[in-house]
């Protein structure tokens, strides 16, 4: 338990340091800048990345919402469930500390810029409300739990599973960031928020509700959809 628990960290540290980090660091350098679509890519390739690294270790999970929602699946026990949401949580206030350190090096750094916080309202990047930030974040959250218990499934094809679900979270980025910056990961949400403060913190609720209720609703539902997990 302790190697699973310590590769959930080292994986969320990563997903929040690699996608988080490219938003803060290289999205807006002028004329060399990675955009919307480079943070999106980010994003998926730390969980590319990490499926092959430590899949086999944890089952590389990197976000409570994935973890809810493979146990509502019937694929996570549940006494494993509240230690691995804290260590993923860990992961993501690690990772965003990475990021706000590097950041800070450079003349004029803010955090008043949000380090790639999630939020809606006035602190959605494309101004979107808090209904349809809430719609957003459910159904993102929703259709990358249908991925990951699909392409995990016993009869699917394991050696693909990470490339298939990096790329629904690239996906999932593309649509979701002019929205709320996209979370579906409320680990994620929670590291940057914490250093942000203010108002981050004050619209993480969302990021935690949503996500969860997303995941939730997969995987009940893919575990009627395909029964036959034994």
């Amino acid at each position: 338990m302790f190697r699973k628990l310590t590769a959930e960290f080292i994986g969320t540290f990563w997903l929040v340091l690699g996608g988080c980090g490219s938003a803060v660091l290289a999205a807006g350098v002028p004329d060399v800048g990675i955009g919307y679509l480079g943070v999106a890519l980010a994003f998926g390739l730390t969980v590319v990345t990490m499926a092959y690294a430590i899949g086999h270790i944890s089952g590389c999970h990197l976000n409570p919402a994935v973890s809810v929602g493979l146990w509502a699946g019937g694929r996570f026990p549940t006494s494993e469930l509240l230690p691995y949401i804290v260590i993923q949580v860990a992961g993501g206030i690690a990772g965003a500390y990475a990021v706000y350190m590097i950041a800070s090096g450079q003349p004029g750094f803010d955090l008043a810029g949000g380090l790639a916080s999630n939020g809606y309202g006035e602190h959605s990047p494309g101004g979107y409300d808090l209904t349809s930030s809430f719609i957003t974040e459910v159904l993102m959250t929703f259709m990358f739990l249908i991925v990951i218990l699909g392409a995990t499934h016993k009869l699917s094809s394991p050696g693909f599973a990470g490339l298939a679900i990096g790329l629904s979270l690239t996906l999932i980025h593309l649509i979701s960031i002019p929205v709320t910056n996209t979370s579906v990961n409320p680990a994620r949400s929670t590291g940057p928020a914490l250093f942000v403060g203010d108002w981050a913190l004050s619209q993480l609720w969302l990021f935690w509700v949503a996500p969860l209720i997303g995941a939730i609703l997969a995987g009940v539902i893919y575990r009627w959809l395909s029964p036959n997990e034994d």
